[in-house]
């Protein structure tokens, strides 16, 4: 999973893990630096101690000795004093002529290694140009570390005698076995520290991202078709505060803009409405008119066949009488909302009984069950499967030779369902956003009111209605609504 798909609360629950984890090891990482720079200087420190307290036993023993000062009897100055000052010190000595040969050791056995016998010339010339003719060297020798550090010895007059080597042996036992300790304690800590982190991480980021999910869960339920609540949240930081009150802002210029738009979409709605009605009302309105001029112009009171005329004037008028009738209906139907008169009855008997006045020997019909029981209106019901069975009537056309329509009652969980379905031409992809929308007709004649209708009423009583369709095939229209 990649980090920018985390949420926030995994964010900064890992982000705060990491921290310990990160800080334990960077802690650790200089505890062993410190630790080793330390073990330096205590050797460091320890060889020049033991090196000036080796110092003054030479400069001793040369003060008490009987033999003449030279460099030739350094030899016999310390024969045996040697030993003793190594058994003192735990330190082997080395003396060496200025020529750095071996005068004297207080190794009993010497091998014959070059680097014991005689000294490099490197030696030899960083003692001799060395302001403080002292010269220190670090080398290992079978997986040890020595420090070996030479230094002149003199005689009471300042004159260099000698060349001492003390060659101490780097023993970090003690000090890593304390490092060890320290850094197991320091683990045993930080897994103390680190599972406290994580249940302190997982409160804090909780607690953090509290409100933001709260904020969310809001945003995901804002809708501009409903009241939106505000956001009541206490005890919360500034910025929190300052996203509460712009959601809270954006939410009473979303009603003010909600119902400035359904107040604009009414407005259209009945103009376009009105518009429609008029256009409709004219049409019957022209052949009206021409017929009265017609009459006006031909009427002869001594014509014999004066009835037959009246007679013609009289239907056409008549017709063009109920044309606008039917229109009026139409219209107070769909402005009309129906009334919730939720009675209990039986589905299936009231779709038989809208059936019924249909004379088309083609529709079927088909019920799950000889009961279904639903809270709806009747009157609307019937009104609901008219407007259908119309629909699928009337987009079959007259030369087919084999049409159908299926009308099907059944149940689905707490859902009715009436499915009406036709061979029809059916409806095109252009049109079917079209279908429910008030005025919208593929007929030459009507309003196109039903189908808006009857998803008015569908709606009514909480239920849904939708439609499949292809071209050439046919359509199947859903009706779905609760039971209760």
């Amino acid at each position: 999973m990649k980090i920018k798909r985390l949420s926030l609360r995994a964010r900064i629950f890992v982000a705060m893990i990491l921290l310990v984890l990160l800080a334990s090891v960077l802690i650790a990482a200089v505890t062993i630096y410190q630790y080793n720079e330390e073990a330096k200087d205590y050797h460091r420190e320890r060889l020049e101690r033991k090196e000036k307290a080796i110092r003054k036993n030479i400069e001793f023993v040369i003060k008490e000795t009987t033999y003449p000062v030279t460099t030739e009897n350094i030899p016999l100055i310390f024969k045996d004093e040697i030993f003793d000052i190594d058994a003192i010190h735990s330190l082997q000595i080395n003396l060496y002529d200025l020529e750095g040969q071996l005068l004297k050791s207080s190794k009993r056995t010497i091998q014959q290694d070059s680097t014991e016998i005689c000294l490099k010339a490197d030696v030899l010339n960083a003692l001799a140009n060395t302001a403080e003719h002292r010269y220190v060297v670090k080398n290992e020798k079978n997986g040890q570390t020595f420090q070996s550090s030479y230094t002149y010895i003199t005689d009471s007059k300042f004159k260099t005698l000698a060349i001492l080597n003390l060659p101490y042996l780097e023993n970090d036992d003690f000090l890593n076995r304390e490092l060890k300790e320290f850094l197991f304690r320091l683990g045993l800590a930080y897994m103390v520290m680190i599972f406290v982190a994580i249940i302190f991480a997982y409160f804090i980021s909780k607690y953090i991202t509290k409100s933001l999910k709260t904020i969310s869960d809001k945003m995901n339920e804002t809708r501009l078709e409903k009241h939106n609540k505000k956001i009541q949240i206490s005890s919360t930081s500034e910025e929190i505060e300052t996203l509460v009150n712009s959601y809270n802002s954006m939410i009473d210029e979303l009603e003010a803009s909600a119902v400035k738009l359904a107040t604009s979409e009414r407005e259209q709605a009945w103009r376009e409405m009105a518009k429609q009605v008029a256009h409709e009302i004219k049409n019957p309105l022209t052949p009206m008119r021409l017929s009265v001029q017609s009459f006006q112009r031909k009427f002869d009171p001594k014509d014999e066949n004066i009835h037959q005329k009246v007679e013609e004037y009289s239907n056409t008028l008549i017709q063009q009488i109920d044309t606008m009738s039917s229109i009026a209906s139409a219209f107070s139907n769909f402005a009309k909302m129906p009334a919730q008169k939720s009675e209990v009855l039986n589905v299936v008997h009231i779709v038989k009984l809208a059936l019924d006045i249909f004379n088309e020997h083609y529709i079927a019909f088909e019920a799950e069950q000889e009961e279904i029981i639903a809270k709806f209106d009747r009157t609307q019901l019937i009104r609901v499967v008219t407007n259908l069975v119309k629909n699928g009537i009337q987009a079959i056309d007259k030369d087919i030779e084999n049409p159908k329509i299926e009308v099907k009652v059944f149940t689905e969980g707490n859902l009715v369902k009436i499915t009406v379905e036709d061979n029809g031409s059916g409806i095109s992809e252009e049109n079917k956003t079209k279908v429910f929308e008030p005025k919208f007709t593929t007929k030459t004649s009507g309003m196109g009111l039903g189908l808006a209708m009857v998803k008015n009423i569908v709606e009514t009583y909480n239920g849904s209605i939708t439609f499949t369709s292809q071209i050439g095939k046919g359509t199947v229209f859903t009706v779905a609504f609760p039971k209760d």
